[in-house]
């Protein structure tokens, strides 16, 4: 196996739930040693970073420097569902990342963590997790 989807539940319409925990538990099941794992989610109205994990006001900014940014409500967007906004939004921070593993572990920074971004919740929202170019563990026993 080289491929997982991790379900992901949102708590509210703008958010971003960290998942490092998730997807460093999916390298494991997936027992990768060392090569690079790409995430994507396969919707239009989240995304994907990697960002500051340390300090929870970081999200918090992040949050409200994308609404002041790209505001939810704008009288000209003609879209039927109404959330332009959250469309754009996706468009600015991307839908996936790729992360080196390296004897098992994300090989992320001291203040990283990975983050799903909703942006037309709450929903349950889906994250492939694929590996690219891999060394497996070693199964014992």
């Amino acid at each position: 196996m080289t491929q997982q989807h991790l379900r992901i539940a949102t708590p509210q319409h703008q958010a971003m739930v960290e998942i490092t925990h998730e997807v460093q538990r999916a390298v494991t099941q997936l027992r990768l040693r060392n090569g690079v794992i790409h995430l994507f989610t396969r919707h239009t109205t989240c995304a994907l970073c990697i960002n500051e994990n340390a300090d929870p006001h970081v999200v918090t900014d992040l949050l409200r420097r994308l609404e002041a940014l790209i505001p939810w409500h704008d009288p000209r967007d003609r879209h039927a569902e109404g959330n332009s906004a959250a469309h754009l939004r996706t468009i600015l921070v991307g839908t996936s990342e790729s992360v080196p593993v390296a004897d098992g572990r994300l090989q992320l920074g001291t203040w990283q963590g990975i983050y799903l971004c909703e942006f037309d919740g709450p929903r349950t929202r889906e994250v492939v997790v694929d590996v690219l170019g891999a060394e497996k563990a070693v199964k014992s026993g």
